[in-house]
């Protein structure tokens, strides 16, 4: 019997934070691991007591890998139906402040052993990849499978100089995925190009939001009046995501929305600028500290105001649609995927935004049919992730390769083509600590520090080609 198929799952972000690239990956693991028929393993960060102050909400934190994992485990067992038996690893990471971001260090493919390591799935390639040094991804694992999450691009031209920043990460961004993955999947069209790559939304909804959306239909079929609330947006409180947009259309079309309400909720670092600019407006706007979505407080509203430019897909939308709520967003690529069902409401300028409004606060939704509650669903985005992938197509038996084989960076050839060219420069400008401090690594995130390898297990020696032996 050919041995199961092994998926490696590595990702930047883990929970408690509520982040994309927290909730998305865990579920896909599950999910995957659901028929039986491949081993799954996620590799998520692991922060140092300091870093996770700094990122976990509500002054969470954990003493150890373990009683993370456990926090993991249990809330995903709150929200899916199944049992899904995946494995845990965690990888030394750092929080760096100025990007509010968590960044890998060390050589964090080591944490697959080379007699596993069939495919690599990296959740945000480019930012997993920016400042690695060690092993290269593609010769460490048979398929690297690169899944772009975030419009980089787009946050850093809002920032100062943001155009030439903008620019330069453009090709960094190009150089490493195109180096280190072998396919590359887009969420939509709003992110940059990439070479080998593909536009498929890999992405489903939290199973929790199509529940209330099923209830919410019952409520309608037996003509009962399932929303008495009206329009509202949610998402973190930062100019970038929405805020900046949303406001402004009502400060311009004040009279026309005469009237309307809103509510905003979301918890970030503009929450009193948001909260300031929402009380110059004469418009009722009220702003509320963030909340699960979840939360039966959302359930009642009808219409979720969704003007956000920089989202590459935003999950609140499909989780509003999941709900049955009429969605009010931008004709954008970020949306394409959402224009198939009929209470997305596209606008493409203010007066188009005041006339979805209205229109969307007149009407009932629509009740969501079978078929489309289907595609928000996570066994059809497995479905499509499976089918764009083509992992499909690839046996196990084609995997196996001699595990004895090295696959020390050093040894790359850096004259067998462009590529590998490239790969060798990569890896050797990465390894000088001068150089990574230019690019913007964190000082000191070459290897793990002393803390990092205790509460991981992993052995203090570091090889010179900055490998991670990990203990047993």
């Amino acid at each position: 019997m050919d041995r199961k198929q092994h998926i490696a799952i590595f990702t930047t972000a883990s929970l408690p934070w509520m982040t994309g690239t927290a909730v998305n990956p865990l579920f896909r693991a599950a999910y995957l691991a659901k028929d039986g028929e491949r081993k799954i393993t996620l590799v998520i960060p692991w922060l140092s007591l300091k870093d996770q102050r700094l990122v976990y909400p509500n002054n969470t934190t954990f003493s150890s890998p373990s009683e993370q994992e456990t926090y993991l485990r249990q809330w995903l067992g709150e929200r899916i139906a199944f049992l899904s038996d995946f494995d845990i690893r965690f990888y030394p990471g750092k929080f760096a402040v100025d990007k509010r971001s968590i960044l890998p260090v060390g050589d964090i493919s080591e944490i697959i052993p080379d007699e596993e390591a069939d495919i690599a799935v990296l959740e945000e390639p480019e930012h997993l990849t920016w400042f690695h040094h060690g092993k290269r991804w593609k010769t460490k694992f048979c398929i690297v499978v690169g899944i772009i999450h975030t419009n980089y691009l787009e946050y850093v031209k809002r920032e100062k100089n943001g155009r030439f920043q903008a620019f330069f990460l453009k090709y960094v961004n190009s150089w490493v995925v195109s180096i280190y993955c072998h396919k590359v999947i887009r969420l939509s069209a709003a992110t940059q190009d990439y070479p080998r790559s593909i536009i498929c939304n890999v992405h489903g909804v939290n199973p929790k939001f199509l529940d209330i959306g099923k209830k919410k239909y019952e409520q309608q079929h037996r003509n009962e009046q399932a929303f008495t609330k009206g329009a509202y947006y949610i998402g973190k409180m930062v100019w970038s995501k929405g805020y900046e947009e949303l406001l402004k259309l009502l400060r311009d079309h004040q009279k026309e929305l005469a009237g309307l309400e809103v509510d905003l909720y979301g918890t970030g670092e503009d929450s009193d600028q948001v909260k300031e600019a929402a009380e110059k407006l004469k418009l009722m706007v009220r702003v509320h500290p963030g909340r699960d979505h979840a939360d039966p407080l959302f359930h009642d509203y009808k219409v979720f105001l969704n003007p956000s430019t920089t989202d590459v897909v935003c999950t609140t939308t499909a989780e509003a649609l999941a709900m049955g709520k009429i969605v009010v967003c931008a004709n954008h690529p970020s949306n394409d995927f959402f224009k198939q069902f009929p209470n997305c409401r596209i606008y493409d300028d203010g007066n188009g935004f005041v006339e979805a409004t209205r229109k969307a606060l007149s009407e009932e939704p629509a009740p969501l049919t079978d078929a489309q509650r289907h595609e928000l669903s996570w066994e059809a985005a497995t479905k499509r992730f499976l089918r764009v992938s083509e992992l499909n197509q690839v046996s196990a038996k084609n995997m196996e390769k001699n595990s004895s084989k090295k696959f020390a960076s050093m040894s790359l050839n850096p004259w067998k083509n462009l590529e590998d060219a490239s790969a060798y420069f990569h890896h050797v400008a990465l390894g000088s600590e001068t150089t990574r401090r230019t690019f913007g690594a964190i000082p000191g995130s070459l290897y793990p520090d002393e803390e990092q390898c205790k509460e991981l297990g992993l052995a203090s020696h570091m090889g010179r080609g900055g490998s991670i032996k990990i203990t047993d």
